[in-house]
């Protein structure tokens, strides 16, 4: 298996079994204060690894022209997706709000091909239409799928739109270190949400809730977004969106296990219907006769067809290194992923 969808499929076991737990830590903590906790504890928690990593502090190694990527990211992704999910989430059960979250792969390919100009094969869209079908199946309150009203399922949308555009603003930084990445997304996000909870004089929560919300948010939001960081560099932002959605499905499970929810057939038709666009995404293959220009830039690499440079005399790079380095412009075809590498016009 692909190292970058292993990485991608990694992100969504631990994103989607979050869902249903965080629904759980609701009756406790208030929307806006567990989604400030959340990312806190992702924050402070890969912030201290990458010190250890390190053994000091080293800076970020991004370009001035990138912080506005990934300060954009913080804000859609970190901020304000937290937020609605889980306002979505006390309205919806925790099942059906696991796969609406489908929806987020659909809009991440949709702006990845709009804005980003990444290319759209057929089968990922038919995949993508399937998704769709599903969630109209889900959000509407007379199906009998789980909402009563629309509030849950249009506030969910809505975080998949946020995290969207959160996936195409991290896709133009994904080269830089992933740590760093998730990092400070997770200090800045979950600083500013924690602090308006506080402003909003929502009272600190007993240390017997605190722990587990700063716990799941490392692995859900932290250990899960340096994986997806990861994908993204050698996937691009559609195709990782396409295997992440995997994620609401292993969270429906989760929840029809811990919270012992009740399922209807169009909550099971609405499954089907995502899953065949699931499995569309999976079985995609990209190739064509591409060229690559002139590159120059950092990042974790081994010696591959695409990376052909020199190192003293007595390595060969056959290990994972990264250095500036460049690329010389070639023409030839292979399956690929829209990576960092592999950004050309069809």
């Amino acid at each position: 298996m692909n190292i970058y969808v292993l990485y991608a499929l990694l992100a969504a076991v631990l994103f989607g079994a979050s869902t249903p737990i965080a629904k759980l830590l609701l009756g406790d903590l208030p929307p806006i204060l567990l989604a400030g906790l959340l990312y806190l504890g992702s924050g402070l928690s890969l912030s201290a690894a990458r010190l250890i990593r390190d053994r000091r502090w080293q800076p970020s190694g991004l370009a001035s022209a990138e912080w506005p990527w990934l300060l954009g990211a913080m804000l859609f992704g970190g901020v304000l997706a937290p937020v609605a999910l889980l306002y979505g989430l006390v309205n919806t059960g925790g099942a059906t709000a696991s796969l609406l979250l489908n929806l987020e792969a659909v809009l991440t390919a949709v702006l990845a091909w709009v804005a980003f100009k990444e290319n759209a094969d057929r089968r990922i869209v038919l995949g993508m239409l399937a998704i769709v079908a599903g969630g109209a199946v889900l959000s509407w309150p007379a199906a009998g799928a789980g909402p009563t009203t629309w509030a849950g399922p249009l506030a969910i949308s809505a975080a998949c739109l946020f995290w969207a555009i959160d996936n195409n603003l991290t896709r133009q930084v994904s080269a830089s270190d992933a740590l760093f990445i998730a990092g400070s997304k997770g200090l800045v996000a979950g600083g500013v949400n924690t602090l308006l909870a506080l402003v909003l004089g929502i009272p600190w929560p007993a240390t017997w809730t605190l722990i587990p919300a700063m716990s799941l948010g490392l692995l859900a939001y932290g250990v899960s977004l340096v994986m997806f960081v990861l994908a993204l560099r050698g996937l691009g932002a559609a195709r990782t969106g396409a295997y992440f959605s995997t994620a609401p499905f292993i969270g429906a499970a989760v929840a029809l296990v811990i919270l012992d929810e009740s399922t209807s057939t169009a909550f099971w038709a609405a499954a089907a219907l995502m899953a065949l666009g699931v499995w569309l995404h999976l079985t995609e293959q990209h190739r064509h006769q591409h060229s690559h220009h002139e590159m120059h830039h950092a990042h974790s690499h081994r010696h591959d067809e695409h990376h052909q440079h020199p190192h003293s005399a007595d390595w060969q790079g056959e290990q994972p290194h990264s250095h500036p380095h460049r690329h010389l412009p070639m023409s030839h075809s292979h399956r690929h992923f829209p990576d960092i590498h592999h950004r050309h016009g069809h």
